[in-house]
């Protein structure tokens, strides 16, 4: 019972964690828009969901006794930090656009509301659905 509430929780588990990732990585990169050679990362975050949901990012431990439990990587872990292509580099070797950078920022944090909101109200359903009628 308990495996499968967390398995119809797993993929809003994973897409929380990843929009949280990518979330640090723009603020980093917000953060350090006036450092010298800073070049913006970010990540692709459909690929990464993707490849999170379809269990081809999990790290698998080898078990060697049947007494051994399974562990799997970090769900919402992003592996493939890429370089941001910039439009107009800045003199220093900075690559962060400030403009660019907000807009993903605030796209980034609709959309970790928006799945959150669609976690919550997963878990409402599933909670409605175990409790008894009266």
């Amino acid at each position: 019972m308990i495996d499968k509430l967390s398995a119809s929780l797993d993929f809003y588990q994973q897409a929380l964690g990843l929009r949280h990732q990518r979330q640090q990585v723009l603020a980093a990169n917000i953060a350090n828009a006036d450092t010298p050679h800073y070049k913006a990362r970010d990540f692709d975050f459909a690929a990464e969901l993707s490849r999170a949901s379809d269990g081809s990012g999990d790290l698998r431990l080898a078990t060697t006794d049947k007494g051994h439990i399974a562990a799997g990587g970090s769900a919402g872990s992003a592996s493939n930090l890429l370089y941001r292509v910039p439009d107009q580099p800045s003199l220093d070797g900075n690559t962060v656009d400030m403009n660019r950078e907000r807009t993903h920022f605030a796209d980034n944090s609709v959309r970790y509301q928006s799945a959150l909101t669609l976690a919550n109200a997963r878990i409402q359903g599933l909670k409605s659905a175990m409790q008894s009628e009266s």
